[in-house]
């Protein structure tokens, strides 16, 4: 064998050798890449853990969970985070108040008891200030948030389950080793003994292998489980789904001043309509949350009537554009409280379906106040399954007349949420102009759903029965008055100028009448079909109308066959 031979198989050897040792240097790195992985658990010591429904928290808290004479503490910012974003402070009662989805819960700082939908109760302790940060007693707070919490000293972990969630155990058929992954050369976090229960902790943001199973020890360690070990599950408890209507809503509001002009509907039917809003409610003026009611006898056979016909009933509450005694209500608890109690009281009284809150011309600086009356009325409806609906007008306008809303709050505490899509120009307008023209109700649908973030599934267009003729005075400041539909034809002369405006879907009605030029913008059954079809277009959840005894048979027809395509 020659000298360049020898160089070869050295050269050779040399490459085998390296070869050989980055394999094992790759072997190394997958071992510690599945030990990382599977192995090394990133524990939170030193600290109570928390679980809630089968997830640990612990390292997205504010503020550590804080435990006293067996009462578990969480912070109010953790409140926020994981049960109530609506908590908040009261400064003029010193007291916390929380809602849940059925329950409203004054908490008075250092007071052992809540006020409970109205209902004094007795708890083991109160909230608590401790540097400065507000601990609520969520193990006292079961009856508010559905809940059930339980702490283990020996494991210091707490859980938090909700009760309308799915409780599932098993009963193992031998001792197992729980798991921190599953895999079997994952580290072991608890060892569990044949017949005792282990929690099934399956999540939709875990996703488990075949064979597998996430499960919750009595002592509240998560881990994993082989299917093969454990007996057939056992479901303590149904996981409660909320039942959503998804029907469309047309509602007619039915205006009348007093309990004196409660029409006698009785033998009659509004065709196309499942809602009616009857204006039995008004806010009473300074009357520190008193409600007007006007009902009485007129109003209990008109509720018969309409159930009889199988419409919903949804009363109007109207604030009458009392701007001042709104406001001294909404930022006022105890007020807010006050006209809640009235409203509920009323609705269970006359066996009403809902309620209706047409609060206009309020301050723009109780935008967020106004918010949180409806915050605080929705659970005390949904005790009581009633329905909250909420009129609003069109985004980016005045201040008291559009700026004083909070579209998305509004949309996300009530059922539906009603544009009133009209006046586009009102009765104080220094312009002649449409009631609803059909481009300006669409741009604003799409403010609804875009800017404010309205579901569509909770939007409710209204549409006006009306127009407006207008006109001009001797001195040129600009007039009008508010017409029905059904009495156009008796104002409009038949020889009057009519021209199609294809981006109001509207026809522009001119005539002239002694010496005084008439203008109107024609609502009409071309004009309202055109709106109501922005519905099916936008997949919006229905209609609402402005008013009762405004309308003509033939608008009524119309909605009827337009209003469920």
């Amino acid at each position: 064998m020659n000298k360049h031979s020898k160089n070869e198989r050295k050269i050779g050897k040399n490459i085998l050798k390296l070869v050989i040792i980055a394999l094992f240097v790759l072997a190394i790195i997958i071992i510690f890449h599945i030990a990382s992985n599977n192995y090394v658990i990133d524990d939170i010591k030193g600290k109570t853990n928390l679980i809630i429904n089968n997830t640990n928290v612990t390292k997205n808290l504010k503020a550590d969970v804080y435990i006293q004479n067996n009462v578990v503490y969480i912070s109010q910012s953790d409140i926020k985070n994981f049960f109530d974003n609506s908590i908040i402070y009261d400064e003029q009662y010193n007291q916390l108040i929380t809602c849940a989805e059925k329950k409203v819960a004054t908490l008075p700082i250092g007071v052992n008891k809540i006020e409970l939908n109205s209902a004094s109760i007795n708890i083991k302790s109160g909230v608590i200030e401790k540097d400065g940060i507000y601990y609520v007693p969520i193990s006292e707070l079961g009856n508010v948030y559905n809940t059930q919490t339980s702490y283990n000293e020996g494991t210091n972990i707490v859980t938090v389950d909700s009760l309308d969630k799915a409780y599932i155990v098993a009963t193992l058929k031998k001792d197992i080793s729980v798991k921190f992954k599953p895999t079997g050369i994952s580290k072991t976090v608890a060892k569990v003994k044949k017949g005792d229960t282990l929690i099934i902790a399956n999540r939709s943001d875990y996703p488990v292998p075949n064979g597998w199973t996430r499960v919750r020890t009595e002592d509240g360690i998560l881990g994993y489980a082989k299917i093969n070990t454990m007996g057939e599950n056992v479901t303590i408890r149904e996981e409660i789904q909320k039942s959503v209507e998804n029907n469309k809503v047309s509602l007619i509001w039915d205006y009348f001043s007093s309990e004196s002009h409660i029409p006698d509907r009785s033998g009659t039917q509004i065709k196309g309509i499942n809602v009616i809003s009857p204006t039995f409610f008004r806010l009473k003026e300074a009357g520190k949350g008193e409600i007007n009611v006007h009902i009485g006898e007129k109003g209990k056979e008109y509720i018969k009537w309409a159930h009889e016909q199988g419409y919903k009933i949804w009363p109007s509450f109207s604030n009458e554009s009392l701007g001042d005694t709104t406001a001294s209500i909404v930022k006022d608890y105890k007020l807010r409280e006050k006209m809640i109690n009235q409203i509920i009281d009323n609705i269970v009284t006359y066996n009403l379906d809902g309620i209706n809150i047409d609060f206009e011309n309020m301050y723009q600086a109780d935008k967020d106040n106004f918010s949180r009356f409806l915050i605080e009325l929705e659970p005390r409806l949904n005790e009581i399954g009633a329905i909250l609906s909420v009129d609003v007008t069109a985004p980016d306008g005045a201040p008291n007349w559009s700026l004083c809303y909070d579209r998305h709050t509004i949309s996300k505490v009530s059922d539906y949420i009603i544009f009133m899509a009209y006046d586009q120009y009102g009765i104080s307008s220094t312009k002649q102009g449409t009631t609803a023209g059909c481009n300006w109700v669409e741009n604003n649908i799409q403010k609804f759903l875009g800017q404010e973030d309205v579901q569509a599934s909770k939007l409710v267009l209204g549409i006006p029965f009306y127009t407006r003729i207008w006109w001009e005075d001797s001195k040129g400041n600009v007039k009008s008055s508010a017409v029905g539909i059904k009495d156009l034809k008796e104002k409009i002369p038949n020889d009057a100028k009519k021209e199609w405006d294809d981006d109001l879907k509207q026809y522009i009605v001119q005539y002239k009448k002694n010496g005084i030029e008439y203008k109107v913008w024609l609502e009409d059954e071309e004009s309202l079909k055109a709106k109501l079809q922005l519905i099916s277009q936008y997949n919006l959840i229905g209609a609402a109308y402005w008013r009762k005894g405004y309308e003509t048979n033939e608008v009524l027809n119309l909605i009827s066959n337009e209003i469920n395509k």
